[in-house]
Parts: C-alpha cells; sequence; structure tokens
C-alpha cells in the first residue's frame, strides 16, 4: 500500500516519509537517509513526459536558489523505456538533481501515479509538501520551499 497523502494532509499530520534505496545510472546506491538532516525536493519524472520537462527548469531553480543552505535534490525517474538515460537527459536540460533509476517500487510506496510528482521532505525526514504541478513558477511550491528552508 501506498503512502497516497494530498498535501494538506502532509503538513498536518507529520508523516515520515519512507526510507528507500536506489541505484543512479552508475551503479552508485543512494537512499533517502543519505539526505538526513538536508531538506529534500524529491521529484518524480520520466524522460518521455512534456510536463515533467516543462516544471524541471523551476524546481532546479529553487535548488540552486537554496542549495548553499543544504537543500538536497533527487530526480526519481519511472515508467521508461528500456533504452531510456535519464541522467543524460537532464544533464542536457541543464538540471542538476542526483538521478535515480528504475523508481517503480519507490513511487508506489509514495503513493505516486503520475508524472511529475514533487515531494518536498523536511531535514527530519517528514514529509511536508506534494504537488502534481507543471508550472515551473507555481507560487505554492515556490512558497512550500520557501518554508522548508526555514525549519
Amino acid at each position: 500500500m501506498g503512502l497516497a497523502i494530498s498535501t494538506v494532509q502532509a503538513a498536518e499530520a507529520k508523516v515520515k516519509a519512507p526510507d528507500w534505496a536506489l541505484q543512479t545510472e552508475t551503479g552508485e546506491t543512494i537512499r533517502l537517509a543519505d539526505f538526513h538532516g538536508q531538506p529534500l525536493i524529491l521529484h518524480f519524472w520520466a524522460t518521455w513526459c512534456p510536463y515533467c520537462k516543462k516544471v524541471q527548469p523551476g524546481l532546479d531553480a529553487l535548488y540552486q536558489q537554496y542549495q548553499e543552505q543544504g537543500l538536497a535534490a533527487v530526480a526519481i525517474s519511472f515508467r521508461e523505456d528500456d533504452d531510456a538515460t535519464p541522467g543524460a537527459v537532464l544533464k542536457q536540460r541543464g538540471i542538476s538533481f542526483k538521478t535515480a533509476v528504475q523508481g517503480e517500487q519507490v513511487a508506489a510506496l509514495y503513493g505516486v501515479r503520475g508524472t511529475p510528482t514533487t515531494l518536498l521532505i523536511d531535514s527530519q525526514g517528514y514529509l511536508v509538501y506534494v504537488t502534481n504541478t507543471s508550472d515551473p513558477n507555481d507560487v505554492a511550491l515556490i512558497t512550500a520551499t520557501k518554508q522548508l528552508m526555514k525549519k
């Protein structure tokens, strides 16, 4: 059963984000636990998703703005074709997130049903915001990120 949760529920319920482990395209293992003590943008996406491509510059701008204050960012690719190269696609788009692949199980764990889905996780590992926006200038996402960085 997934962790299907709305933004309001995330903010009010203090839901602990479930841990996970995934591989990068280079074989490195990354885990949610690697980011304990850091706020995190967790972005579920696919190379073929036009809405993901649209929102990613805005997400990367938020990451760049707060990276020096400790914000981390991971893009989890799922529902990909066998020949997809998510890391190369993000690099081509100028997106500097760490990239994990084959994220179907993690997407299910978090109740993610579509792309793009972006989650904000605070430095203590609690889920504080969830959105499916494709707007790179989404005011609610920008505001939630600012609040995340104030904690």
